[in-house]
């Protein structure tokens, strides 16, 4: 059983995380793949993205055409 937890970013760290998460999200990326991309928890990025101001898209995606 592996019982590492990742670190709390501080500093530069926190930083380039931040703008690396806006950075994916802005460009179509879920918060679940950002946070695959980063190695962090969900709920980590989740708190990245509000730190970095970004404007969250509504849940389930883009609707298909006469659905």
């Amino acid at each position: 059983m592996n019982t590492a937890r990742a670190r709390y970013l501080k500093g530069a760290a926190r930083t380039a995380a931040i703008a690396k998460a806006k950075e994916l999200y802005e460009a179509g990326a879920t918060i679940r793949a950002v946070a695959d991309q980063l190695g962090r928890s969900y709920s980590g990025t989740y708190a990245l993205l509000v730190e970095a101001d970004v404007t969250f898209r509504a849940p389930g995606g883009k609707r298909k055409a006469g659905a």
